[in-house]
């Protein structure tokens, strides 16, 4: 990304990749068993990961793998049966981006960091106490005392912003990475196999990045259910994150399905595309924009190749406003991992019930 309005994108990406804004969980949750023993300490060593979603149609297959962060710090993953599938694969697909291009702007937008660093703070110089009610402020303050208690520069900064960064460390004390294992296991592989990768891309252009700046710099974002939401996730949800994390390492497709959690995504993405800078930059409909690419990208690899394999966010992959229903609303069959051992354990002659691994009823 080359744009210095890409300060508008960074936080949103960190809640969901590419923009594309995180389904809603749903009840019900895990048997509470399960909670309490997975939620106590995150995962390490070699883990399996969640398996593969197929979707097929007319004899050609894609798979599916479906990506989760933050994932355990130290988890090692099995990820022979990923390698394989991708040497297999015609094209690969990964997840779909956002490019931002600013007009005119010399070297990548190189003399623009200063003025991108200002529209971090809040307009006017504000600090988090003048900004946030006082019930929230107390909430930061005692949040930021255990996860951030030496970082002064984070009282200046836009709520949304400062409430990123206590979430990042609160991850990193709970044993939670961010790093792209998935992205890194996948491009290496097909880079051996000398398999095309191919990532469906939106592209924007805005035409004056300084003016951008500066009307971002100077104007309010509206963040404070952004704010809130992500101080939830950081005093209540980070034992239920791990678990998410350590289902995902140990492929428990169904919790990964039913595991309820605080999803600040939505309200810091509409923070976001609210602002005026954004709608008449184009950022307001990046959501279905992004859909619209990676699902003209996923029919062409299955209509070209007998196999394909994509990755893609698991915000994407379960749950009823995900991509893979969006295809099977359009008549491709699609069937996840733990269907595909339901449908191998089954006693002969008793098929598996279809469609039901991407849980339309949410």
């Amino acid at each position: 990304m080359t744009l210095p309005c890409r300060l508008l994108l960074v936080s949103a990406m960190l809640l969901s990749p590419a923009l594309v804004i995180a389904a809603k969980p749903a009840a019900p949750a895990a048997s509470s068993d399960v909670l309490q023993v997975l939620d106590t300490v995150v995962v390490s060593g070699i883990q399996p990961g969640p398996g593969l979603w197929r979707v097929e149609k007319d004899g050609r297959v894609m798979w599916v793998l479906g990506t989760l962060a933050p994932l355990p710090k130290r988890m090692e993953w099995n990820s022979a049966e990923v390698e394989a599938k991708v040497a297999a694969a015609g094209v690969v697909l990964m997840p779909p981006t956002v490019t931002v291009n600013a007009k005119g702007a010399m070297f990548g937008g190189l003399f623009l960091v200063p003025s991108m660093l200002k529209a971090r703070n809040n307009p006017g110089k504000e600090r988090l106490a003048d900004v946030l009610p006082a019930a929230d402020y107390a909430r930061w303050q005692a949040l930021k005392k255990k996860y951030l208690p030496r970082d002064g520069a984070v009282e200046k900064r836009r709520p949304f912003l400062a409430a990123m960064e206590l979430r990042q460390e609160a991850f990193e004390q709970q044993d939670l990475s961010w790093r792209d294992i998935v992205g890194r296991v996948v491009s290496r592989a097909a880079d051996k196999a000398d398999v095309p990768v191919e990532r469906p891309n939106v592209l924007l252009m805005v035409e004056n990045p300084k003016a951008a700046i500066k009307e971002f710099a100077s104007s309010p974002v509206d963040d404070l259910a952004c704010f809130r939401r992500t101080l939830d996730q950081v005093e209540n949800d980070l034992g239920t994150l791990a678990t998410r994390a350590n289902a995902w390492a140990q492929g428990e497709v169904a919790m990964l399905r039913d595991l309820t959690y605080t999803d600040n995504a939505q309200a810091c993405t509409d923070a976001l595309l609210g602002t005026g800078l954004a709608k008449r930059s184009g950022f307001s409909d990046l959501p279905a924009r992004v859909q619209a690419e990676w699902m003209a990208a996923a029919e062409k690899a299955l209509a070209t190749h007998a196999e394909s394999f994509a990755v893609l966010p698991m915000a994407r992959v379960v749950g009823a406003s995900g991509y893979l229903v969006a295809l099977e609303q359009r008549g491709y069959r699609v069937t996840a991992p733990d269907e595909a051992r339901a449908a191998e354990e089954a006693p002969a002659g008793v098929e598996a019930p279809a469609g039901a691994g991407v849980d339309q009823k949410r």
